[in-house]
C-alpha cells in the first residue's frame, strides 16, 4: 500500500530511514535551517519556504501561495511510489499534513474527501491542517469545496509537542 510519512523536523532522518522514504517534501520558514537526510535523493526533495500562517500580508511572514501548492501537486505527481513519500514541517501538525492531503488528492483524485481526512485524523489525533494550503488545494485540484468540508468536519486537533510523526495510507 502507498503511504505518506508526516514528520516532525526533529525526527525526518529517524522516519526516513525506519520507512525506506527516497523522496521529500519540506514545508518550513525561509529562515529554519535543516540537513536532508542522506536517504532522501537530491532531487526528489522538494523546498518549499513558507510559514504556517493562514493569512497573507503579515508582515515579514510568508504565506503559502498557490505557487507552493502547484509545487506540491506537481512533486506529487512525479512520485513513483515505490517507497513512501516523507512530508515534514516544523511540528509536523499543519503545514504537512495539509500537503499530505492535497499529495494523496493530487496521485489519487478518485478518493473521496471526507473519507481522506478521516484517514488523516485515525493516523493523528493531533493534525490540524492548515486552512490556506487547504483552501488553495481545494481549488487547485477541483474539488469544489469538498476537502475545505472533510477539514472543517474533522475539526482542529489535539494539543501537540511536536513529536508525533505518523502514517497516512492512500485508498
Amino acid at each position: 500500500m502507498t503511504t505518506i510519512v508526516v514528520s516532525p523536523l526533529a525526527r525526518i532522518a529517524e522516519m526516513a530511514v525506519r520507512h525506506k522514504a527516497r523522496e521529500m517534501i519540506s514545508l518550513i520558514a525561509k529562515e529554519q535551517t535543516f540537513h536532508r537526510p542522506a536517504v532522501i535523493r537530491a532531487d526528489r526533495h522538494l523546498l518549499l519556504n513558507m510559514n504556517d500562517i493562514s493569512f497573507a500580508g503579515t508582515g515579514d511572514l510568508v504565506a503559502p501561495q498557490e505557487a507552493h501548492v502547484r509545487a506540491i501537486i506537481d512533486f506529487a505527481m512525479e512520485w513513483d511510489r515505490t517507497s513512501p513519500l516523507l512530508i515534514h514541517c516544523w511540528m509536523g501538525v499543519s503545514r504537512s499534513p495539509a500537503a499530505a492531503l492535497i499529495a494523496a488528492l493530487a496521485v489519487q483524485p478518485e478518493q473521496d474527501d471526507l473519507a481522506l481526512a478521516r484517514r488523516l485524523r485515525l493516523a493523528s489525533p493531533f493534525a490540524t491542517p492548515n486552512t490556506r494550503l487547504i483552501a488553495i488545494g481545494d481549488k487547485m485540484l477541483d474539488r469544489d469545496g469538498r476537502l475545505v468540508a472533510a477539514v472543517k468536519e474533522i475539526g482542529r486537533g489535539a494539543d501537540a509537542d511536536g513529536n508525533a510523526p505518523f502514517v497516512l495510507p492512500l485508498g
